[in-house]
């Protein structure tokens, strides 16, 4: 496609270059009178040229535009490629305003700067160059005055891309600003309405918005002097030319040489508007350049960040399924010295249920992060199937797992969708669907919905309850069928009764797959075959219910707050 673009330039300025040649020959054959109907034949070559040369520009635009939306098309999916890898460690450093600032507005300002240049900068060499080869036994005089307006066209757009340069460098950040804001409003609403804090919103958001509108009309005011600055100076060049043009023939006695210099002021002032427009368009790419290149350099930020965790090449355990271990664990969040995490050991055998209690900022979620690796473990190991979890491919250590976050997550889409999510979108059948959302106790409130599995889940699934959407987060799991089950206080939006409804069918439907829970209630955990108690990201207590009971105090005071003493 550039290779065309290139093309269809080529024959444009070839034909804008002919045109002052049958120009220069209409005005002998005026001057002199000798073959008036050859005028005629230089007016319809002229306007063939004409013709000829839109139809060129035509294509050109066109394949200046293919090119820079496919560019734009293939950095979106570059872009959104790298993000997959992202972990929460990585986005510490781009925020997701930041990551959707750069996925839409940074790469359409690349796309648009790179079908805009890709046709000037191949133009304005050769329309420069060819058009000076016309003109380059001409009066020096002309050439002089050519020269003063090029200076002066590159003297202007220098200085004001001196000046503007650092507040071109601001735009993406106060984009982001902007996104961000949005974004926080649109998913605090109801706390912003619940506290009358809209005044309070607005007065922020107005001024992250000004700070945009001052620096964008700071760029804008010096900018828009370009424009004017150009029209000038072509006027000023071709009104320079003919006074020269005048002098020159004035000075010339010869009719035959008064009429060649006549032509060829004719001619040398297209020429030299031809060179100057040249410029022109350079100058008009060099100013839009800034922009351009803080864009480009924030997409390739992102597109050379090296994810904290690398992939591993191991695609299965070492014979084993459905065992964890960890040894000696321990982690700490990058940019902080004070341990998330110390020390922690214990095994979860294939098909037996461990849970992980502990008061709220004990480390408890971190933990259990380490095993999908969202995040990496500082010392000590990880291991699922006797493997070290950094071993692993992604894709290899992601199927043996049915991970459900602290925070449910659903997709825009439908239930469906939602539950046979990723690789289990083209291999889970109705049947598998239904049976995974009956054991997540949902499939009663989804047979209510007047579509069924087929209802449209709204983004962030705000057409559905807290309970509703933990639900469709357990049976997504469910539907994946995984070796290892990661539910990080999976329950907590579930009434008792649902609670326990939920883990019986787990038992029944899931058995012998490995559970690692996190729970706030003891009684969702009592009749766990292990329980690991933290306290400040230590092991303060490990064993079954009425071991612990005896010799965790920790664990028996939450037991005793939670539950009357005669269920205990």
């Amino acid at each position: 496609m550039v290779a065309l673009c290139a093309v269809f330039i080529l024959i444009q300025v070839f034909f804008d270059l002919q045109i002052p040649s049958y120009m220069n020959d209409m005005t002998m054959a005026l001057q002199t009178g000798s073959d008036l109907g050859a005028v005629s034949d230089y007016g319809l070559k002229m306007a063939l040229c004409a013709f000829a040369s839109l139809a060129a520009a035509i294509g050109t635009v066109y394949m200046a535009a293919k090119v820079g939306s496919t560019l734009g098309r293939n950095l979106r999916l570059k872009l959104f490629d790298k993000i997959k890898t992202f972990t929460p460690q990585d986005t510490v450093k781009f925020s997701s305003a930041s990551l959707i600032t750069r996925t839409t507005n940074d790469v359409v300002q690349v796309q648009t700067f790179a079908a805009m240049a890709l046709s000037i900068i191949i133009k304005a060499p050769i329309m420069a160059v060819w058009a000076l080869s016309r003109i380059s036994g001409g009066s020096w005089e002309w050439t002089a005055a050519t020269a003063a307006g090029l200076l002066a066209i590159a003297a202007s757009v220098g200085y004001i891309l001196w000046i503007t340069r650092p507040y071109y460098k601001r735009i993406p950040p106060l984009t982001d600003d902007i996104n961000r804001h949005t974004k926080d409003h649109v998913s605090s609403v109801r706390v912003v309405r619940a506290y009358n804090a809209e005044e309070f919103q607005d007065d922020s958001f107005k001024s992250t918005s000004e700070r945009l509108r001052d620096n964008d009309l700071y760029i804008w005011k010096r900018t828009a002097l370009l424009p004017p600055i150009s029209s000038g100076v072509s006027d000023f060049l071709t009104l320079a030319i003919y006074w020269i043009g005048t002098l020159l023939i004035a000075e010339t006695y010869g009719i035959g040489e008064r009429q060649q210099l006549f032509s060829d002021m004719i001619v040398f002032s297209s020429y030299g508007l031809q060179v100057l427009m040249a410029f022109i368009l350079v100058s008009h790419i060099i100013q839009e350049s800034p922009r351009a290149l803080v864009s480009s350099k924030r997409v390739q930020e992102v597109l050379s960040h090296e994810p904290a965790i690398d992939d591993g090449v191991r695609k299965d355990g070492d014979g084993s399924t459905g065992k964890v271990e960890f040894r000696d664990v321990g982690f700490e969040y990058p940019g902080t010295r004070e341990k998330a995490l110390d020390g922690v050991s214990f095994i979860a055998e294939k098909g037996q249920t461990v849970a992980i209690v502990g008061p709220t900022g004990c480390g408890k979620t971190t933990l259990v992060s380490l095993i999908p690796r969202l995040y990496e473990a500082s010392s000590g190991q990880v291991l699922v199937d006797g493997v070290d979890v950094r071993e692993y491919e992604r894709k290899s250590l992601g199927a043996k797992l049915g991970y459900v976050p602290q925070s449910s997550v659903t997709f825009a889409g439908t239930i469906r969708s939602n539950v046979a999510f990723g690789d289990m979108a083209k291999k889970a059948t109705d049947e598998d669907v239904m049976k995974a959302l009956e054991t997540a106790q949902a499939a009663e409130f989804v047979n209510d919905l007047d579509e069924g599995v087929d209802t449209v889940v709204q983004q962030g699934g705000r057409n559905l309850s807290g309970g509703q959407r933990q639900r469709l987060s357990i049976a997504r799991a469910i539907c994946r069928k995984p070796e290892i089950f990661v539910l990080d206080d999976s329950f907590s939006a579930l009434d008792f009764k649902t609670d326990k409804a939920v883990r019986e069918a787990l038992k029944k439907n899931a058995a012998g797959s490995t559970f690692i829970i996190v729970a706030q209630r003891i009684g969702t955990i009592m009749d766990a075959d292990l329980i690991v108690v933290l306290d400040e990201g230590k092991v303060v207590g490990r064993g079954k219910h009425s071991e612990l009971m005896k010799t965790c105090e920790l664990y028996r005071e939450m037991a005793e707050s939670q539950m009357p003493e005669e269920l205990l």
